[in-house]
C-alpha cells in the first residue's frame, strides 16, 4: 500500500533508538501518522517542526499498519516565529488540538485548508483572532458549532454579546441581562468588528475552550495529549496563560 499526499507536522515522537513517530494532518488522508526510520537524526530535525509543511509519501505492507513515512519540507511555518512566543505558541495549540480531536485517517480537507491559512498568516496582530476563529471552525466541522445568527431570546441580529454555555446560541446584551452571570462573554470581532484587546482574546479563547473541553475532549482522540476527559491540551492552556497577565491591564484601561 503507498500514498502521496501534502500534510503539516501535528506531533514527532521518539520511537527506539533512532526512530520517530510522526504525526501529521493531511490533505487527503486526514489526521495519519508513520514511522520515519533515522528520524531522530540532525538531517530530520528541521523538517520535523510542528507547523511544517511537507511532502509526505506512506507505505506500508497492509493498510492498517502504521507505515513509513518519507518526507520533503515544503515551508516551515514555525521558522519566523523564533523571536515571537506568541506565534509558536499559536502553532503548537493549534496543532496539539488538531491532533487531539480530529478521527484518525477520516479526511478533513475543510480543516486542513483552514489550519495552512492560519499558518500563512504574514500580519501577526491577525494571528490571535484568526486562530480562535479557527477553533470555531473546527467546533463546527465537528458538530459543535456556535450559532451567531440572532439572539436566542429577541431575535436581534445585532449587538450580540453572550453564548449560552449550554447550548452554543447567542443573546444580545439586553436580553441577556437576568442571566449574565452564567453566560459566556462573546468578543465582538466574533461578530463582524475589527477591533480587539487582550481581554476580547482571552474571552475568545475561554468561549472556544469552554466548548472544546465539553464537547470534543469529553472523549478526546489523544491521551497523550489529553489525559483527563475534559481537560485541553497543555500547549492550548499554555496559550491561554499568555493573555491571563494582560486582563488588568486592559479592564484598567477601560
Amino acid at each position: 500500500m503507498e500514498w502521496t499526499d501534502e500534510g503539516l507536522i501535528l506531533s514527532a515522537q521518539p520511537h527506539g533508538e533512532n526512530a520517530i513517530v510522526a504525526t501529521l494532518l493531511t490533505a487527503e488522508h486526514g489526521r495519519h501518522a508513520g514511522l520515519i526510520p533515522g528520524g531522530q537524526g540532525r538531517k530530520q530535525q528541521a523538517t520535523l517542526q510542528c507547523g511544517t509543511l511537507v511532502d509526505v509519501r506512506w507505505r506500508a505492507r497492509m493498510l492498517d499498519q502504521l507505515g513509513t513515512y518519507t518526507l520533503e519540507s515544503i515551508r516551515s511555518f514555525g521558522a519566523g516565529c523564533f523571536d515571537d512566543p506568541e506565534g509558536l505558541a499559536i502553532i503548537t495549540a493549534a496543532s496539539a488540538v488538531t491532533e487531539a480531536s480530529l478521527p484518525e485517517r477520516q479526511p478533513m480537507p475543510g480543516v486542513y485548508a483552514g489550519l495552512c491559512a492560519l499558518f500563512a498568516i504574514e500580519d501577526r496582530d491577525l494571528w490571535a483572532p484568526a486562530y480562535i476563529k479557527w477553533e470555531m471552525g473546527l467546533l463546527k466541522a465537528l458538530g459543535y458549532g456556535m450559532d451567531l445568527s440572532c439572539c436566542a431570546l429577541s431575535g436581534a441580529t445585532e449587538d450580540l454579546a453572550y453564548i449560552s454555555p449550554r447550548t452554543g446560541r447567542a443573546a444580545t446584551a439586553k436580553a441577556a441581562a437576568p442571566y449574565q452571570e452564567k453566560l459566556l462573554p462573546l468578543p465582538g470581532f466574533l461578530c463582524g468588528s475589527s477591533h480587539w484587546n487582550d481581554l476580547d482574546i482571552f474571552n475568545g479563547l475561554t468561549l472556544t475552550g469552554h466548548f472544546l473541553a465539553r464537547h470534543v475532549f469529553a472523549n478526546p482522540q489523544n491521551r497523550r495529549l489529553v489525559p483527563l476527559d475534559g481537560m485541553l491540551p497543555l500547549a492550548r492552556q499554555r496559550l491561554a496563560a499568555l493573555f491571563e497577565p494582560k486582563i488588568v491591564e486592559c479592564e484598567a484601561v477601560a
